[in-house]
């Protein structure tokens, strides 16, 4: 097949450290190019892929870019649906900029939605297209939005067996992601403290006010300690080594692909029963669920009675990138196959 794959402009397909979404992009392109399907990439020019990369710009502008992102965003789509001929699928990880422009083209448009779909003036805007073929991530993001015009429902997949696992425990809680208040950094610095288990940071700062009035204040390394934004390889070691993963959340995450990360590594997850986390982690064998600070605290305690090799089997089993490709193939078939829009 001939698939179109649009990637944000802000980071790099795949990122050089932080970013979720472009990493999935990634796996999935090259997947699909390792199918033996005709895949061109629009993305930054800085993107590494086995597809045919188009670039909108010459490299990823970033988070605090000067530019008006969305603007090009724009811009870059104009160009892709002038051309949608040239397509059998096209495939945007755009939120909803795509959507007024596939009104226009016969050639279908498949949807990943990537974020929390619960803020006001979402579903207005999702709903008012629904020659879209959209996919969700977890039943939870799906739940928001029940009666949407559902293609599929594709969790994330990683290549599983390209990181590291380890059968011993480490010494050390991780949390590895963002800083910002939903993330609940001040909670695992919480548990960290009254364990007396010393944590590691490794994430992008995202609100700046927040970092600076809960978290700085309790920078004590090595106990609690700050590592910046780490690279790809330096991440999975540092999952690799772990205790666990220490991630509480304090809002409805759509995913988490740090969870499936730590889980191919073998490292249980400690996180809160919000969103996807629950659909992933199953309480008391690859992690444990708990509300808030004391029920992590207390389940910290049994980190150690689990199995870090059933961990990596349940990464292995459910969130294998393999399984991610093998899905997104057959709902791009059975589009094509009904000639356009069902």
């Amino acid at each position: 097949m001939r698939i179109a794959q649009v990637a944000p402009l802000y980071l790099a397909v795949p990122p050089r450290d932080y970013g979720g979404t472009e990493r999935c992009i990634a796996t999935l392109v090259d997947g699909l190019v390792q199918s033996g399907h005709d895949v061109t990439l629009f993305a930054s020019g800085d993107s590494r892929t086995r597809a045919r990369l188009e670039a909108a710009v010459p490299s990823a502008l970033g988070f605090d870019s000067p530019y008006d992102v969305e603007a090009i965003e724009l811009a870059m789509l104009t160009h892709i649906y002038r051309h949608a001929e040239d397509f059998d699928i096209i495939h945007a990880h755009l939120k909803y900029l795509v959507l007024p422009f596939t009104e226009h083209v016969a050639t279908p448009t498949v949807l990943t939605l990537h974020g929390r779909l619960d803020t006001p003036g979402r579903a207005r805007i999702f709903r008012t297209y629904p020659r879209v073929h959209h996919v969700a991530i977890s039943r939870s993001q799906q739940s928001f939005i029940p009666d949407l015009s559902w293609a599929a429902l594709i969790p994330h997949g990683i290549p599983v067996e390209e990181f590291p696992f380890s059968s011993e425990p480490g010494t050390y809680f991780a949390f590895v992601g963002r800083v910002s208040a939903e993330k609940r950094l001040d909670w695992a610095i919480a548990v960290a403290e009254a364990t007396g288990i010393p944590l590691k940071i490794a994430a992008r700062i995202e609100n700046e006010a927040y970092f600076e009035r809960e978290i700085v204040p309790h920078l004590n390394p090595p106990a609690i300690e700050y590592l910046g934004l780490l690279d790809e390889n330096s991440k999975r070691h540092l999952l690799c080594n772990a205790l666990a993963l220490l991630l509480p959340i304090d809002w409805p995450e759509p995913f988490g692909l740090t969870f499936i990360e730590s889980l191919a590594c073998g490292t249980p997850v400690l996180t809160c029963p919000r969103g996807a986390a629950t659909e992933i982690i199953r309480d008391g064998y690859t992690g444990f669920l708990r509300p808030g600070v004391a029920g992590l605290i207390e389940a910290s305690g049994y980190i150690n009675s689990l199995s870090r090799t059933a961990c990596r089997e349940t990464a292995m089993t459910h969130f294998h990138s393999e399984r991610m490709v093998e899905r997104y193939e057959q709902l791009y078939a059975r589009l094509r196959a009904a000639g356009s829009y069902e």
